[in-house]
């Protein structure tokens, strides 16, 4: 039976060394190139047509084909690969914390049953699950209907372009930017499967807007503070800042579904000369994310947030400009679709036990790109590891093998159920 073939060649020795090789090569956003060419070498010797699919000269997508008879549907199994941080201290320091602790360097450690290092659970471990899952369907060659495409996707990360050397120019190195590229190059299937966290099937993601605050202020020097007009646009930051953290901490209440509870963060306040401490600044930048639950259109978002701005704007006496600077929808697959009801029960078949949707998410990935591109899409993944010192990044840092076997195990029925001869 090729599904018991396929998962005997799935040993958690292989996706230890597939998770220590994909983590020892850092790929933070918008300098994936690296680790994008060792990816698609390992498809091509697994005997998929594989080939790295550059964006630039730092960043490129890997991306392979294992043909099957052409009488039915082709699915996509995908990952992203670039990690969140960079690994580099004059980089990430002191933004994630004093020092880099050894999970947030690109280099594999082991702990018994757990490897960690920067991006081996979010994303590196998932991509290290498909990659794996690969090298076994093209060992074990089951019968297929239709081609299976696995593609490791550069700019998954919520970020926009990092400002240092040997980084890309182009301001869109994140927000999906490898996904959509990979699609307008003509890599479109019936159906999609993205590994990213989270043991459940989503069928749906919440999307995200991110919107600048500008407060403005007058510049002026300390000298004459007593003597000239004073308004330091930061102290008035700081009371736009506070109001605007309560009107998130109840934003969710107000737009939760069935399965999103959408979130929001003040995320970069900007003011002022650090090398010039003697003078105010004439504006000060907030910038904030707030998520957005699937079917919600951005610009709703954006007059309900801006009709805010404009009161608090009112109270404080000052004219608070507003723009909103990035905006990608959530998106929806209905849950009555043949790859979401394939997935429910692969993961069924995989736990032993009735699958749940679980609620109050608030995570958008690549699905949103596939989605929004007509590809039925849904999410699976691991659980993120528990702990008293697992804190956000130890948890993104931390995979353990035997949770990426049983990701394996769901990704391997999946695919021979849609485009295989079964389970």
């Amino acid at each position: 039976m090729s599904l018991e073939r396929i998962l005997d060649y799935i040993t958690e020795d292989r996706l230890r060394a597939a998770v220590h090789a994909v983590t020892d090569i850092p790929s933070p956003t918008g300098r994936e190139a690296p680790l994008a060419r060792m990816l698609a070498g390992r498809l091509a010797q697994a005997g998929f047509a594989a080939a790295p699919q550059y964006l630039d000269d730092f960043q490129a997508n890997a991306a392979g084909r294992l043909r099957g008879r052409g009488d039915g549907p082709d699915l996509l199994l995908y990952a992203p690969i670039d990690t969140l941080t960079t690994g580099e201290p004059e980089i990430d320091l002191p933004w994630i914390g004093p020092e880099l602790r050894d999970d947030m360097r690109a280099s594999a450690r082991d702990d018994g049953p757990f490897v960690s290092g920067l991006g081996a659970s979010n994303p590196k471990g998932h991509a290290a699950c498909i990659l794996v899952l690969a090298q076994a369907l093209g060992a074990v060659r089951p019968e297929l209907a239709g081609d299976v495409v696995v593609a490791f996707g550069a700019g998954g990360m919520p970020t926009n372009a990092i400002e240092a050397p040997d980084y890309p120019a182009r301001a869109n190195t994140g927000q999906g930017v490898g996904c959509s590229f990979l699609l307008e190059r003509g890599w479109h299937t019936d159906y999609a499967v993205i590994a990213k966290p989270g043991d459940f099937v989503a069928h749906e993601e919440v999307g995200l807007c991110w919107f600048e605050i500008t407060v403005p202020g007058i510049h002026t020097y300390s000298g004459s503070r007593h003597r000239l007009p004073y308004r330091n646009p930061i102290v008035t930051a700081a009371e736009v800042v506070t109001r605007l953290e309560n009107w998130l901490a109840d934003y969710p209440a107000r737009h939760r579904t069935e399965t999103a509870a959408p979130q929001g963060i003040i995320g970069s306040i900007a003011g002022g000369w650090e090398r010039m401490l003697a003078v105010t600044p004439a504006a000060c930048r907030i910038r904030m994310d707030v998520r957005i639950a699937p079917q919600t259109m951005p610009l709703a978002i954006k007059r309900e947030l801006g009709e805010f701005v404009a009161q608090v704007g009112t109270e404080l006496g000052v004219s608070l400009g507003f723009e909103m600077v990035l905006a990608i929808p959530g998106t929806h697959t209905p849950p009555d679709a043949p790859i979401v009801r394939t997935a429910v029960a692969a993961w069924e078949q995989t736990a032993g036990r009735a699958h749940e949707p679980v609620p109050d998410n608030s995570g958008a990935t690549d699905a949103n790109i596939l989605r929004a591109r007509g590809i039925p899409t849904v999410r699976i993944g691991m659980p993120k590891v528990a702990g008293e010192d697992i804190d956000f990044s130890a948890g993104m840092n931390t995979v353990d093998v035997r949770a990426m076997r049983r990701l394996c195990e769901v990704l391997a029925r999946i695919t021979l159920s849609t485009t295989g001869k079964g389970v």
